[in-house]
């Protein structure tokens, strides 16, 4: 899961292309018996932590500096017998009986020996995946532990691996309450992570629990089901996911670790079930199935309070936001975020140019602001906006909350048909049928998350809905879309959310047909050859203007432009048939 390096894991490796098929390959290679070759080869030469004898970076240069680590093992909260393994890192000569705030992370990238696959490291120690926190927000010497936790099945821990469910949430509250109650912490406790370590902050928030006293999310899924299926359309990740999980779960570890470590790294050798059982829970259909709603994080978000910094790549491949919006209206905590059209990555990560993907400076000051507040009770020295928001276009806005809608627009679509032929070879005349809008007298823009209901009289399949951006000269950008299995009846459903400005003059084509092969290869469409006759739509546009924007810093994000390229489309041309100011059909 990386375009970068393989330790920085991103939680669906299904979209990387090039690099995922690298990272596959590399896993295969030392899968089995060639891992296990390779593990053996390498000697043992550093110090190896316990509980009660820290090592430092003197002794194991796989320690960041200024750290001391120590390793330890807790059992979950759940009753089972699953233990947990931890790698704990504190400021090095920190004085005797001096408590410290904990920074948490949870995840299944912690082993020793590499995120994703097998990373060859000389000899143990604990994962890098947070160095550039500790480096870059001068963690440690802020006074700071650092606490990594491998989930169940990972690592250092026993158990089956079970995707952000009940078993998994037993960890984290059991995590969260550990590294409360150690002798060394303050009791107040946050969670950082990025993508799955991302998921289980929000996990954490949910918990409601009284020791975690904020969550840094930088990327995550908000509900997995419509992360993995679209309203009944699996996507690819309904394969590619529990396969690369259960990868990592059976990476070799390194001679050189302790015992306890080792044997519980093997836990799936004795155990063949789990990756069965993790492969079968990904494959459920049915979202209201309790798999599913067990891992409902957007659901489960309803009445929580802990204090939120999170961001979201609207141009995002691999953790799309869906459900984010209603996640944000059930939570009912104070909230920050920064929103843009960037892919997978971190705030202070940089493109091989030196800018700063997300285009805005400030990462770590203003994560350490959070945590300081939070954690601490310092009040902030630098007021930050609640939202700090990218459009399209590339530049930066600052809001209070996310999204400001001025108008809700309710637009009556006409009828059409299609066929549903899954365009794989690319849409022929008959695979979808466009309305288009009058072009706009002014810039417009569409925040938030777009709904439509479609009335269909004959046919089932699957239905694709596309939004483009239509420039003048009829060059356009898909802005946002969707699909969801359609038959007989009514089939409504939410977009992801969105926050697009349409230029004045441009015009909003909203297509309605055949699932697309799109840039991505997203859905695992099965299409079923029937014509599909839609008797008429609505749809529901949650719209403003950006005339009264409040500017605030931040460059052109680098993965726009890569994403405009990606993403230009032709829908077929036609007589504009409705406005964007709710005044429906004009004939």
């Amino acid at each position: 899961m990386t375009t970068r390096t393989l330790s920085a894991a991103r939680w669906r490796p299904r979209r990387s292309l090039a690099a995922v098929a690298t990272v596959a390959a590399l896993v295969t290679t030392l899968t089995g018996a060639a891992a296990a070759a390779a593990v053996t080869a390498r000697p043992a030469g550093a110090a190896v932590a316990t509980a009660d004898k820290p090592v430092t970076h003197k002794d194991n240069d796989r320690v960041p500096e200024g750290a001391a680590w120590t390793q330890h093992y807790f059992p979950s909260s759940d009753g089972s017998t699953v233990e947990l393994h931890a790698d704990v890192l504190r400021p090095e000569g920190v004085p005797e009986g001096r408590k410290l705030p904990v920074i948490l992370s949870i995840g299944p990238y912690f082993g020793h020996s590499g995120q994703l696959a097998f990373e060859h490291p000389a000899h143990t120690g604990p994962s890098g995946r947070f160095n550039d926190l500790i480096e870059g927000a001068d963690l440690l010497g802020r006074g700071y532990a650092l606490v990594l936790v491998d989930l169940r099945g990972f690592g250092g821990s026993t158990g089956c691996l079970d995707a952000t469910g009940p078993g998994d949430q037993a960890d984290i509250k059991a995590a969260i309450d550990w590294a409360a109650s150690r002798p060394w912490s303050t009791g107040a406790v946050g969670m950082y992570g990025k993508s799955f370590d991302a998921m289980t902050g929000l996990v954490g928030n949910n918990l409601n629990n009284d020791a975690l006293k904020a969550v840094v999310a930088q990327e995550p899924i908000w509900d997995l089901y419509r992360n993995i299926r679209s309203n009944g359309v699996p996507r690819t990740t309904a394969v590619s996911i529990s396969n690369a999980y259960e990868k990592i779960a059976t990476l070799p570890q390194l001679p050189d670790d302790e015992a306890r470590y080792r044997a519980a790294a093997d836990y799936e050798k004795a155990h063949p079930e789990c990756l069965l059982t993790n492969r079968l829970g990904y494959q459920t259909a049915d979202p209201d199935s309790e798999y599913w709603k067990a891992r409902d994080y957007a659901n489960l978000a309803k009445g929580s309070d802990t204090p939120l910094f999170f961001t979201q790549g609207m141009a995002e491949w691999n953790t799309e936001p869906e459900a984010m919006q209603e996640f944000l209206a059930n939570h009912q905590g104070p909230e920050r975020g920064w929103i843009g059209p960037w892919d997978h990555v971190r705030g202070n990560e940089k493109a091989e140019d030196g800018r700063l993907k997300m285009g805005r400076e400030g990462w770590f000051a203003e994560t350490m602001s959070f945590f300081d507040q939070y954690l601490k009770g310092v009040q902030p020295s630098v007021q930050y906006p609640n939202y700090a928001v990218q459009d399209n276009n590339g530049t930066w806005r600052a809001q209070d909350t996310w999204p400001v809608v001025s108008e809700s627009a309710t637009i009556p679509l006409k009828g059409g048909s299609y066929v549903d032929s899954g365009a794989e070879a690319g849409p022929a005349p008959d695979d979808s049928f466009v309305h288009w809008s009058a072009p706009l007298g002014q810039a417009t823009r569409v925040t938030g998350t777009p709904r439509i209901s479609l009335n269909t009289a004959q046919g089932f399949g699957t239905v694709m809905v596309r939004l483009h951006d239509v420039a003048p000269d009829g060059t356009a950008t898909v802005f946002d879309e969707q699909v969801s299995t359609i038959g007989p009846g009514n089939t409504t459903f939410d977009f992801k959310a969105a926050d697009w400005t349409l230029p004045a003059s441009h015009s909003l084509a909203v297509e309605i047909g055949t699932t697309q092969a799109n840039v991505l290869g997203d859905w695992l469409d099965t299409p079923s050859g029937k014509t599909i006759g839609i008797t008429g739509a609505e749809l529901e546009l949650p719209l403003d203007s950006p005339s009264d924007d409040q500017a605030t810093p931040g460059a052109r994000a680098p993965y726009l432009d890569t994403y405009l390229l990606l993403n230009k489309t032709k829908p077929a041309p036609g007589k504009p048939s409705f406005t964007l100011s709710g005044q429906g059909e004009d004939g």
